[in-house]
């Protein structure tokens, strides 16, 4: 269970990916801690046959990045489904959280400090194939580093918890030209007071894209295209 993320928001997230799964476009998530959000949305993929295709359990790795690939098989006919393949990109430094900025600022917010929430690629991956999910991308990197190329061309849905207000920004400003009609991002810790960078990031964002709509649901803001 991922001590950062609720029960109830667990739940709200899988409902709302859940509405995602026929949009075009990938899933993405910024900040995986742990890799235990990461897991249930990567078995939800599955669960609901994405790729349309039979998947051979074909794993190759880099320094930077895991992928399980969507393959058919020889031996196996398509899927009556063609709904396109989908591929989930998990996005983290594994160097824990970043400096804060004066946005962050906060006395309830004590404990998240740079270099807190450590968790390392290793342990993350080692999840992942433990729970035998496929068509999976890792990536290692602060979000400010990220290129076009690391990204997908679309975005069905995006689930953002970098916890400070420089990596929702980033966050923001990387999925939001890529999201897809009637897709969703996500932003955790919008109204959580240890960390008010987040609302910050995601207030200025709507500013600035009054094309978004925004829902709050517990700790969680809701932006879809209006």
């Amino acid at each position: 269970m991922n001590d950062q993320v609720t029960p109830a928001e667990t739940s709200e997230i899988l409902r709302l990916a859940t509405s995602c799964l026929e949009i075009p476009g990938d899933f993405v998530e910024l900040g995986c801690y742990r890799g235990d959000t990461s897991v249930l949305l990567g078995k939800l993929l599955q669960k609901h046959a994405t790729c349309g295709k039979p998947v051979d359990n074909m794993c190759k790795s880099t320094n930077n990045i895991v992928e399980k690939q969507c393959k058919t098989s020889p031996n196996k006919p398509e899927s009556v489904s063609s709904t396109p393949v989908k591929r989930f990109w998990i996005y983290d430094s594994f160097a824990g959280l970043p400096d804060k900025t004066l946005e962050d600022s906060s006395g309830a917010g004590q404990n998240f400090q740079a270099g807190e929430l450590f968790v390392t690629k290793r342990e993350v991956i080692a999840k992942i194939r433990k729970n035998n999910l496929h068509n999976i991308i890792v990536k290692k990197a602060w979000f400010d580093d990220l290129a076009n190329k690391d990204l997908p061309s679309e975005i069905a849905f995006a689930f953002c918890d970098g916890d400070l207000y420089s990596s929702i920004k980033t966050s923001l400003k990387l999925v939001a030209p890529r999201l897809a009609q009637r897709g969703t991002i996500i932003v955790h810790d919008y109204n959580n007071p240890e960390l008010p960078g987040s609302a910050r990031a995601v207030d200025e964002f709507l500013h600035s894209h009054p094309n978004f709509q925004l829902k709050v649901r517990h700790t969680l803001a809701v932006l879809q295209l209006k």
